[in-house]
Parts: C-alpha cells; sequence; structure tokens
C-alpha cells in the first residue's frame, strides 16, 4: 500500500530506541526527511546511520521537560516545516507501585514533568507552524496502562491516561485547522521501560518468589493477552506510520490499542 509519505518531513522524539526508533525505520522506508530527538547522546549515531543509507536525517539532543529547550530544537527545522510529529518520548517511575502505597508523592514528579508536560512542551512548539500551513499530523504514544489504571506504576500509569485526555482536547481544537491528532497504545513490547517494570517488582519480592524477566513476561503475556504474544515495536511503528498518512484522512482524536487484545471495551 502506498502510503504517499514520500518527500514527508517527520519529528520523532524518543528516536534513539525502541518504538521511536522502529517508528523513525519505517518513515525512512517511505521516503520521508527525518528530525529526530533524544535526550540520550546516541541519537546522533542513529542519525548518522541513517544517513549513511541515504536518509535525510538530522538529530538534536532534547529535553522535553525544559519548554525553552524544545522551542530552541525547532530552529533547525527545514524552512518547509514538519508534516507529522511523533511523540515516543516517555520515562517510568522505576518503583513498583501496588500498592501505590508503597510510593511518596515525590516519587510521581519525575514521570509527570516528562510524560505530561513533555507532550505540552512538544504541542505548544509545533502546532503554530502546523495551523500557519494547515496541515500536518500528531500521533502521540500513550499506553494500555493509561486505560486500565495499570497498578504496576501508578505515576506511569497516570500519566498516559493524561495523555488520551490532551490528545483529544488537542483533536477537537486542531481539527478546523485540517490537523489531525490521535494515540497509539501499545501492550506487551520488549523494550528498557517494560524490562525496568519487571525490574522494580524483582527487587521488591520474596527471592523465593523471583522470577526471571522471561518467566515474569511470558506468564503476564498468556495470562494477559489473547493473542499470546508479544507485541514488537514494529507492530506499534507499522500504526504510527499509517495514522500519519493520507489513507487515515478521517481518522482524529482516536485511541488505537495495538496490544493483542489485552485491552477491550464493551
Amino acid at each position: 500500500m502506498d502510503l504517499k509519505l514520500k518527500n514527508h518531513n517527520v519529528l520523532i522524539t524518543g528516536a534513539a530506541s525502541g518504538i521511536g526508533l522502529a517508528t523513525a525505520k519505517l518513515f525512512a522506508e517511505e521516503g520521508c526527511s527525518l528530525q529526530l530527538w533524544d535526550i540520550a547522546p546516541e541519537v546522533h549515531e542513529v542519525a548518522n546511520q541513517f544517513r549513511s543509507e541515504g536518509v535525510q536525517a538530522e538529530a538534536a539532543i532534547v529535553d522535553l521537560g525544559e519548554f525553552e529547550a524544545t522551542q530552541q530544537a525547532t530552529e533547525s527545522f527545514p524552512s518547509r516545516g514538519i508534516d507529522h510529529v511523533v511523540h515516543c518520548a516517555a520515562i517510568g517511575s522505576g518503583k513498583f507501585g501496588f500498592p501505590f502505597t508503597q510510593l511518596s508523592p515525590w516519587d510521581w514528579k519525575r514521570t509527570l514533568d516528562i510524560n505530561i508536560l513533555g507532550m505540552v512542551h512538544v504541542a505548544h512548539a509545533l502546532t503554530p507552524k502546523m495551523i500557519e500551513r494547515r496541515c500536518g499530523t500528531f500521533v502521540f504514544l500513550a499506553s494500555i496502562a493509561g486505560q486500565i489504571g495499570s497498578q504496576t506504576d501508578p505515576p506511569y500509569s497516570a500519566s498516559k491516561a493524561a495523555n488520551i485526555n490532551f490528545a483529544q482536547c488537542m483533536a477537537k481544537d486542531l481539527a478546523q485547522h485540517n490537523i489531525r491528532v490521535n494515540t497509539v497504545c501499545p501492550g506487551m513490547v520488549k523494550t528498557p521501560l517494560n524490562r525496568s517494570v519487571w525490574q522494580a517488582w524483582h527487587d521488591r519480592t520474596a527471592k523465593d518468589e523471583q522470577l526471571s524477566y522471561e518467566v515474569w513476561a511470558e506468564r503476564k503475556i498468556k495470562s494477559a493477552v489473547p493473542l499470546g504474544r508479544w507485541q514488537t515495536c514494529e507492530d506499534i511503528a507499522a500504526m504510527i506510520v499509517f495514522l500519519s498518512s493520507d489513507r487515515a484522512g478521517e481518522v482524529t482524536g482516536q485511541t488505537i490499542n495495538v496490544d493483542g487484545g489485552f485491552v477491550m471495551h464493551w
């Protein structure tokens, strides 16, 4: 299927690894130019690799928790601006949150600053130029944890619920400017963030009840995911790229789960 994305300019946050990197690769296959943001210095290596393969790619180290830094990073954009924004950057609290009283209020701040205000900063920095051009798309990466009140990491779950809600607010506000906004919610994906959830659980569990990451994750998948398998970064990327294309031209304000059936709403 031709998604008609050739020569489009795409900004991806959290692009140095995981879903962000997989998304960058898929946009590159569609013939897009890439603007890659991450807090990790490795994002420059990623851009270099893309350029060695003939893809136009630029990288910047950006702390999305700082609005001024986010705004300044937009100064390097091509003159025609950005066509599509994909916001993947996020963190977990690093704590196992069941019950939530095991956490303190101080365990919440960094997660909320990055996951909620980071999204707000991206939205405010990128929207004005898109409004001027009267076109563009946003796709925000949330999580099924933001829909089911996951007890594993309450700060992360709450922040992802906020992402879903704010994306809907944006979709309503920006529809009149021909700008579409959607959210993608991954299920069980092998990423450093997923492994950190296991690590937090493992560190708080009695030795005779501890499980390896592989066994812990496999049990969770078999018990909670109807399709009975991991979702991959590439699975999530495929939905993100599709939603960014004109093939999804009538889709806005939606929350799309790519989760093997983990979350089903009746």
